[in-house]
């Protein structure tokens, strides 16, 4: 989010103000971490994002390919959760979305939340910067403690595809 000139001003007095003064400077809070979630299932999409967003995330979804590029061209995600197979596809879209965020943040951790899972899918989307491969379906809290380790573990480099 872009902090307007006058933000920047009000910000910088009041550091200003407390150095005068001889005050502690109170901490910033930390940023609220983005998810994306994508998975061609509603239910699936607003229960996430239901739940998420009640333990402090910003939560964004997308249903398609398309939705979920674009959201990624225009905002930095922390986490994003996804299904491989979107829609009626037999190709695993996931795989895509997983080099394309990756090529805008390297820092993103990316769970693979999926009911076509298959070793040789499993080591593809690992190949390609998985963080996690899960099967579906799957208890929120358990989704919610891997989030959780990965937000707090440093991220491993994704091997080139």
């Amino acid at each position: 989010m872009k902090q307007t000139p006058l933000g920047k001003l009000k910000k910088v007095s009041g550091r200003l103000l407390r150095l005068l003064t001889g005050q502690a400077e109170t901490p910033e809070e930390p940023p609220v971490p983005r998810m994306l979630v994508v998975d061609d299932e509603e239910s699936i999409c607003f229960s996430m994002s239901d739940y998420f967003s009640h333990h402090g995330f910003e939560v964004d979804t997308a249903n398609d390919l398309d939705e979920a590029e674009r959201l990624i061209a225009a905002k930095d995600y922390k986490i994003i959760i996804q299904d491989l197979r979107l829609g009626a596809t037999r190709h695993p879209d996931g795989l895509d979305i997983i080099r394309r965020a990756h090529e805008k943040n390297p820092a993103t951790r990316i769970i693979v939340l999926t009911a076509y899972g298959s070793a040789e899918l499993e080591g593809e989307a690992r190949r390609r910067g998985a963080s996690a491969f899960l099967p579906k379906p799957q208890p929120l809290s358990q989704v919610a403690q891997i989030v959780q380790g990965l937000i707090e573990s440093p991220p491993k480099r994704a091997r080139s595809a």
